[in-house]
This record gives C-alpha cells, structure tokens and sequence, in this order.
C-alpha cells in the first residue's frame, strides 16, 4: 500500500470505546472514519447518525477495497478472529485491550501480520495518560533519587459494568480490563526483568470473575511494586505512591492533585523531636523539619490523545517504530497470566521474564 494523505478506517465494534476513538480520529487530519459495523441494530443507527456508513456485514468491510485499516473495538473473545480476518484481507489493524485473553493467542495473530506485511497495534491508550507520564518522568530525572517502590492504584465503589465485563466466556473481570493498563504502565517505568509475583483476586461481588485484584511484583534491581485495582472502595487510596532514595512523591487522582517532598541537601540532617503517638512517644515516626525538607507541586506533561494514531500511521508508512510494541504486549499478557496462577495457588511465583 502506497502512502496516501488520508487513511480510511472502519470501527469495528461501536460500543463507548468504538465510538470514543471516532471522536478522537475527528483531530487527526491523515485518518478518517468512513465506516461502522457492529452485530447490534441500535449502535449502527448511532453510527449512520454521525455521518458513518453502516456495513451490513464484517465480510462487506474486509471486502471493501477502499478501507485502509480496521479498528477492533469488540469484547475481548473475538479479538483473535477478528484481527486475523483482517489482517488476511489485507487491511492494517488497531485492537483494543486486552487484545487476547492469553498470551499464545497474540503471538497467533503477530504471526499473520508478519505474513501479511500488515502493521497490527494495540490500543495501550494509558500510555499517554498525564499522571503516568509525570511518574516516568520522575523515575527518567532521578526527582526522589532512585525509586525503589512504586503503587499504582484504580479504585471505585461501582462495581464492573453490568455487560459482558462480568462474563469469563468473554474475558471480563477486572484484572484483564484495567490490570492490562496499570500492568503495562509499570513495565515501562524500568528495564529490569520481573523476579517474582504473588497476587489476591478479589471476588466480594455476586460475578464469575474478578473485580479486583492486589498484586505484589518484584523485579530483579530490587524495585517493589504493588497494583491495585478495587471497585468496592468508598474511599480510594491515592493513585500513585513514589518512594525513592531521596524523597516521596504522591498523586492522589487523575486531577494530578499531590506533590514531591525531597530532603533538603543544603541544610544539615535535623534531628526530630519527639512526638506524641497514641500513648506513647515516638522520634522514630515524627515528620520531618520544616527546613529538612523541600515540597513541590505536581507539575503537568501534556501529550495530546490523538499522538497513538499519528504513529501508528508513520509505522505503516515505514517512517516510525511502533509506540506500542507486539513485544511489550506480550509480556504483559504474561504477567496477567502469572497473576492467576499466583492467586489461584495462592504462592510466590518465582519467575524470570
């Protein structure tokens, strides 16, 4: 396929992400959304309402030679069948996460687009999401010297969406839709290999699957983590918890509300007063001084959405490497895997990967 000044896609699946990715396509001047095919009657009279063709059938937007790309936007069980179709019928292919319920089902899929000559992504939106990218930023310049633990946490008191999300055919649950994005996120703020993994499912909801999850992960150069996703929490814990050599950082929520408190070199170490602590003493436990510490805002990092498509098309013009590679993918895939069978048998998992 010839580079071309405007690329035509089709959303396959016109749910709220289908139809969140329109929106956002609407600023990428190269890219287009031409058309829409989903198997319920009432999301393709939505999408005729916005100005879509509605395609009567997956088989008629394959066979469309005027389609560039295909925008997978389905429940996870049908991710495989579809980019391979796809991919097959020589069109370019976007998958939303998790783009498979294993890790041998992507390596399935990497497979025909290696065949094909097709460029497959997966849509890792959470990548350019602010809060992380400040995070990364903090371990990139050292901001509370080296980190040594990190939390990453989503929490909620709604529960999973009553739709497919609670269905395991389908590959619900909690751990595969918002495990997918903070697990992705943390493997990109270090090169380390992981070292191990332990994991509870939680399971207080009346569903089949998980609907929510703790897990703890060490990797090889000693960093801890610890994810957390809860959707029966009434009062939520911060979103990021940074601790490094030098300082703490915090970010509460996406509202980026928080901030960095490092030790003051220029002054000398003081020495903490007692405080009281329940009903006892403590130095231990004191706060730091005043004068012994230094607290800054969270300053943002912007990146526009839209950032995703733009790649994906140098990618497929050959004037880019992908922003979200197969490869990283797959690991992630791998340590959701790794979490349920650390959870099931309820031990350490001690692996390298």
């Amino acid at each position: 396929m010839a580079n071309k000044s405007v690329y035509n896609l089709v959303i396959v699946g016109y749910g709220g992400m289908g139809s969140y990715h329109g929106q956002l396509i609407e600023k990428v001047p190269s890219l287009q959304v031409t058309g829409v095919y989903d198997i319920v009657d009432y999301r393709m009279e939505l999408a005729g309402q916005h100005g879509y063709h509605a395609y009567e059938s997956m088989e008629a937007v394959l066979s469309d030679e005027n389609v560039d790309i295909v925008l997978i936007a389905t429940p996870n069980d049908v991710h495989k069948e579809l980019s391979i179709q796809a991919l097959r019928a020589g069109k370019h292919v976007i998958c939303e996460k998790p783009v498979t319920i294993n890790s041998t089902d992507l390596l399935d899929i990497v497979k025909v687009a290696e065949e094909t000559g097709q460029t497959f992504t997966v849509h890792q939106n959470r990548r350019w999401d602010e809060d992380f990218l400040i995070i990364r930023d903090m371990f990139e310049k050292r901001a509370v010297g080296d980190v040594f633990h990190v939390e990453s946490r989503v929490q909620g008191a709604n529960g999973i969406p009553g739709d497919w999300r609670q269905l395991k055919a389908y590959g619900g649950g909690m751990l595969l839709d918002w495990g997918v994005h903070l697990l992705d996120q943390l493997l990109l703020l270090t090169d380390s290999k992981i070292e191990s993994v332990h994991a509870q499912l939680s399971t207080i909801l009346d569903t089949e699957v998980d609907d929510g999850f703790t897990t703890t992960i060490r990797f090889k150069d000693g960093l801890t983590a610890i994810v957390e996703v809860g959707t029966t929490n009434y009062v939520k814990l911060p979103r990021w918890y940074v601790k490094g050599t030098e300082g703490t950082a915090i970010i509460q929520d996406w509202d980026l509300s928080g901030e960095i408190v490092t030790r003051n070199t220029e002054v000398e170490k003081v020495e903490p007063k007692p405080i009281q602590a329940g009903r006892g003493l403590t130095k231990t436990m004191a706060p730091p001084s005043e004068e012994s510490t230094i607290r800054k805002p969270i300053e943002p990092i912007q990146h526009p959405p839209e950032e995703f498509y733009i790649n994906f098309l140098s990618v497929i013009e050959g004037s880019a490497q992908s922003a979200v590679p197969n490869e990283q993918v797959h690991r992630v895939l791998v340590l959701i895997e790794t979490i349920f069978e650390a959870a099931e048998k309820d031990t350490v998992i001690h692996k390298e990967f």
